[in-house]
């Protein structure tokens, strides 16, 4: 995008809100103010409304989501330091992926293909789906304010009925509920926060860090993630830190990949010290 006085912006879409307002993030060498407009592909253009935080409030000429289709890029996370390509489009999404709405994906999933999924059916494990729209937040590292106000970035779920009859007949039958991806983790546990899995559909801003009591996983999948970040206090908290400091001196020593397109492990419940 470019602004009105010629310098380039960079627009990351982090929620929409109506076929033509949106939420978003704007890197340029000069935020834009309220009122102002930013020129896009297309002779299409968005207006600046306000601000709610960190996010822009936006309102586009056109319908944001076939524009995006047309001109739009997948939105890279930022440690991977270079433009999406073409693969991008089929490697940075899991197979399982439905709604769209999430500014990156449950990259645990990502080692999951067709196949797998079929194999892990025939063996007698149940599968249950649900909706994490994972926000830009979740980049970030942590700060001050996060663990002071025991809150974090605002991301949306939905939790169905379905998926929690599922979890409730696996517990019930003594098997295991295995979450894919820390996601799955905060969407399940954000769903339980009166004690009992139920139904959800909303806002969660849940931080999840030692000492937290976990109530709906009894084991997750995750990938190797970055330091000083949200997820590496969820994943210390589930297994706990010893033991994930373990790993990830594991994992250096033996040249695992780490990050969006890297390695996953396989955690189960530790003192969370």
């Amino acid at each position: 995008a470019r602004k009105e006085t010629g310098g380039r912006a960079e627009i990351l879409i982090e929620r929409v809100l109506s076929d033509h307002a949106a939420l978003a993030h704007i890197r340029a060498s000069k935020s834009p103010g309220s009122g102002s407009r930013l020129l896009l592909a297309g002779n299409a253009e968005a207006q600046v409304t306000g601000r709610d935080g960190e996010l822009f409030a936006l309102t586009f000429s056109v319908e944001i989501m076939p524009f995006l289709d047309e001109y739009g890029e997948v939105p890279l996370p930022p440690y991977l330091n270079r433009a999406a390509n073409a693969s991008d489009v089929d490697r940075y999404q899991t197979v399982y992926a439905k709604d769209p709405g999430a500014v990156a994906a449950p990259t645990a999933g990502l080692h999951f293909d067709n196949a797998m999924l079929a194999d892990t059916l025939a063996a007698g494990v149940r599968h249950a789906w649900l909706t994490l729209h994972v926000g830009a937040g979740t980049f970030q590292s942590l700060r001050d304010e996060h663990i002071e106000e025991n809150r974090l970035h605002s991301e949306r779920v939905e939790v169905s009925q379905q998926c929690c009859d599922a979890v409730q007949a696996t517990r019930a039958a003594g098997g295991r509920i295995i979450a894919v991806g820390t996601t799955a983790v905060r969407a399940l546990e954000a769903a339980s926060t009166t004690g009992a899995l139920g139904p959800f559909a909303g806002e969660t801003d849940l931080f999840i860090l030692p000492g937290y009591e976990f109530r709906s996983v009894d084991a997750m999948i995750t990938n190797f993630h970055l330091p000083q970040s949200s997820l590496l206090m969820l994943v210390a908290a589930f297994a706990g830190k010893r033991r994930i400091l373990s790993a990830y001196r594991h994992a250096v020593r033996e040249k695992y990949r780490f990050f969006s397109y890297g390695d996953a492990m396989f955690l189960t419940p530790g003192n969370s010290e």
